[in-house]
């Protein structure tokens, strides 16, 4: 990663803070020379400061030209103590770049011009041997820093990144599944509508044609075409906005599921090896096709979650509903604690929540405090 895509912008408060520090640190490599250029060398002591000013606002640029920046403050260190701060800081500037081919020239470039200022301040008992090993513990310190701080950056900004992709690509697999409930829904209604409509124009075209039907006949061709029409209607209306895609759209399908299919969802279930309990005593009337339908795919999402993440526990399923209460459902499971238990990518249950609001329902799924996964399902009973 290239060190400019990571590098972060610098709030207000983090510009004053640096240079309350980089102040500081002048001031201390200052300190040991100050006094002495003020008594003996006013020339020095008005460059000492000048080079000092001037590095300070070449640290506004020390992002752009790091190395440019870094190279300059670190020679103006050879003859000024106020440069210090400055030159800090572009140093561990250049080192969050972390490239050596940079670290190195500069880090060279310091070391000889600290030694140069020490030669300079005056000092009765100085040792090379000491102050070489203090400016080296030093920069070391700096270039350590500096390092640390663009690994520590580029670490954020991949993980940043890698959730910004796994945001996108959930929410990508989130619209295929809503998209792939949409297609198979209406794909589901085709050869029921093919069924009305082609009733309704079988009828309609015996009108038309035959001039020998009485009132009787022609009244009763009437309902049944205006029957296989509000039903079609009817259907029409719980698919509507939705987009179909693929050639398979113009292919009659299988008849579609209703409750009725869901005893033999069950025996299958069970011929598989898990335990479901089915409970459908509050089912008052005949449920409606469309509704049946919208049931029947939440029951067998509902046993293929149980079953899929957790193998081996007893399902108990509660059908009740009404005309005037509409349909509830209600899937309880216990939590797997099995190994066996697959992967969770939560599209099944989008797709599902898709369908039911689709239908004018609603769904809600949780881990109750006992262990206990809950999905409950309301739908109306007719459009």
């Amino acid at each position: 990663m290239d060190p400019d895509e990571y590098q972060p912008r610098v709030s207000r408060w983090g510009q004053v803070w640096r240079l309350v520090l980089v102040l500081a640190i002048s001031a201390v490599a200052w300190s040991p020379i100050v006094v002495h250029q003020w008594r003996s060398n006013r020339l020095w002591f008005a460059v000492d400061l000048a080079l000092g000013l001037v590095s300070l606002v070449l640290l506004l640029w020390r992002r752009r030209y790091p190395m440019t920046v870094a190279t300059t403050t670190a020679a103006f260190s050879a003859v000024s103590g106020s440069v210090g701060g400055p030159a800090t800081l572009a140093l561990v500037s250049l080192a969050t770049r972390r490239r050596w081919r940079e670290i190195v020239p500069v880090a060279v470039i310091s070391l000889a011009a600290s030694l140069v200022l020490t030669r300079l301040t005056p000092s009765t008992d100085a040792n090379p041997l000491i102050d070489v090993t203090l400016v080296v513990a030093v920069i070391g310190i700096t270039v350590g820093w500096g390092l640390y701080l663009g690994s520590r950056r580029e670490l954020l900004a991949t993980l940043r990144e890698r959730a910004r992709r796994a945001e996108e690509e959930q929410a990508l697999r989130v619209e295929q599944a809503q998209t792939g409930e949409r297609t198979r829904i209406a794909r589901e209604m085709h050869d029921v509508l093919a069924h009305h409509i082609s009733l309704v124009a079988m009828h309609s075209s015996a009108l038309t044609y035959r001039t020998d039907l009485g009132v009787e006949e022609m009244r009763a061709t009437a309902g049944i075409i205006h029957a296989g029409a509000t039903q079609a209607l009817s259907d029409l209306r719980h698919v509507l906005g939705l987009l179909r895609d693929g050639p398979g759209d113009a292919v009659p399908e299988a008849p579609q599921p209703s409750v009725r299919d869901i005893d033999a969802l069950v025996a299958s279930v069970r011929a598989a090896g898990t335990a479901v309990e089915v409970d459908a005593s509050g089912l008052a009337g005949d449920v409606p096709a469309t509704a049946g339908r919208t049931v029947y795919r939440v029951v067998q999402e509902g046993l293929t979650n149980a079953r899929k993440h957790a193998p081996g526990a007893r399902v108990r399923l509660l059908l009740s509903g009404s005309p005037e209460r509409g349909l509830s459902v209600d899937l309880r499971n216990p939590r797997a604690f099995s190994s066996r238990a697959g992967p969770s990518s939560g599209l099944g249950l989008v797709g599902l929540t898709e369908r039911v609001n689709l239908a004018g329902g609603r769904l809600s799924h949780e881990l109750g405090r006992d262990g206990e996964f809950v999905l409950q399902v309301w739908i109306p009973w007719g459009p």
